[in-house]
């Protein structure tokens, strides 16, 4: 069994389109201790977004051996998967990818509600992630009354809320301004220093030389492993 807490052996992932197959992924070897904040950087179309889904289980590879916390995970069903992300893994996207019409209260309850957790837990839970990011006193703010940086906040607070062992961030800055960037990265390594592991794909430098380690991505394959020198 491995006792890393992400272990990769020969990721490729194929797309088909018509009679044109597309390989994102060529062979990826990639191990994550717990713990760990890593960064995953490359640039565009070197595979980064692809290599994240399949770690949080939002794909599955094409060939290859993955194993999350020592279960192989590329051969489970979907509900499989789906229990998976719901309570081992966090997800932070550039877009926020918060619910319109719902208020960051209720954005950040999702989760639990999939996960059948009753109302009066919820509602801790909720108020308690509310504090913890700052935002105790906009529970009843829908996306539209927030600053990106806010919107932000809710998204990891979400993320949070089944004390997932792994939160995945995507391009968390990407829009954002600097404050408010800065204020998002601060956040991460308070989450890092808790003992979560952290996974963060970037293209900033700065954000990258927060993390214990960097994975450097180019054509689908692994270019480094180790810091930006």
């Amino acid at each position: 069994m491995s006792q890393a807490l992400i272990d990769m052996r020969g990721i490729r992932k194929a797309y088909q389109t018509g009679s044109v197959t597309f390989e994102a992924l060529k062979g990826i070897d990639c191990e994550i201790r717990h713990g760990e904040m890593i960064g995953i950087v490359g640039p565009s179309g070197s595979g980064k977004s692809t290599l994240m889904n399949i770690m949080g289980c939002l794909d599955v590879p094409t060939d290859g051996e993955y194993l999350l916390d020592g279960r192989r995970v590329d051969t489970l069903s979907s509900n499989d998967l789906a229990d998976i992300r719901n309570q081992k893994v966090g997800f932070v996207f550039q877009a926020f990818n918060l619910l319109p019409y719902a208020t960051a209260f209720e954005n950040i309850e999702v989760p639990l509600l999939f996960a059948r957790v009753g109302s009066r837990k919820r509602r801790r839970r909720v108020t308690e992630l509310l504090a913890r990011v700052g935002l105790a006193d906009k529970a009843g703010n829908k996306p539209t009354e927030m600053s990106g940086g806010e919107m932000q906040r809710v998204a990891i607070a979400r993320a949070l809320a089944n004390e997932p062992n792994i939160i995945l961030a995507d391009e968390p800055t990407g829009n954002l301004d600097t404050a408010s960037g800065a204020a998002i990265v601060k956040l991460f390594d308070e989450l890092h220093a808790t003992g979560k592991t952290v996974i963060i794909i970037t293209h900033d430098v700065g954000i990258a030389q927060h993390t214990d380690r960097i994975i450097k991505l180019r054509d689908g394959r692994v270019e480094g492993n180790g810091n930006l020198a």
